[in-house]
């Protein structure tokens, strides 16, 4: 018996990412995570905007950038998302990291969950839990005010109810 919570989609952020290959579950130890990964993306139901992927490509580290370079599928067009992620921009300005030097895959990563109904997947905290926020609004909290589900790499694999 399936339940819709073993059907969900996930809109994963560059954290998550970082978070899952080299903050707390590398892959030379958790190597059967890598299995769960493939699953996920085989039903298409793991998915980034390509912004994502430049992301990792200038902070993830070699084997994080060489993974997503042979997982290119899982990164979609901009344009594909580029509506949802400007009105996503437009109602929360405080998203955006005022110092940032390039587009932030943020507001792509939001607005590609609103298109695709899925859960988004973050390493990010609200900004209730900062001692200092940098901004006014972090994926979290974008999330809560427009009803998405959003969990960090941990939940997504307890909603996936993966054991190891």
């Amino acid at each position: 018996m399936t339940d819709s919570v073993e059907k969900a989609s996930y809109s994963v952020d560059t954290s998550a990412f970082l978070d899952w290959q080299l903050r707390y579950y590398p892959a030379d130890v958790f190597f059967s995570l890598l299995d769960k990964i493939d699953g996920l993306l085989k039903e298409k139901r793991i998915f980034a905007p390509a912004l994502v992927k430049e992301e990792i490509e200038a902070s993830g580290g070699a084997n994080l950038a060489k993974w997503a370079k042979s997982h290119s599928g899982l990164f979609v067009p901009l344009d594909e998302v580029l509506a949802a992620a400007q009105a996503v921009q437009n109602r929360f300005p405080g998203l955006m990291d005022p110092k940032a030097e390039y587009e932030e895959a943020d507001a792509y990563v939001i607005g590609l969950a609103q298109v695709r109904g899925a859960v988004v997947i973050t390493g990010e905290t609200s900004v209730a839990e900062k001692s200092r926020p940098k901004r006014s609004h972090y994926i979290p909290d974008v999330c809560r005010e427009l009803g998405i589900s959003c969990f960090n790499f941990l939940g997504l694999m307890r909603r996936e109810k993966w054991r190891f």
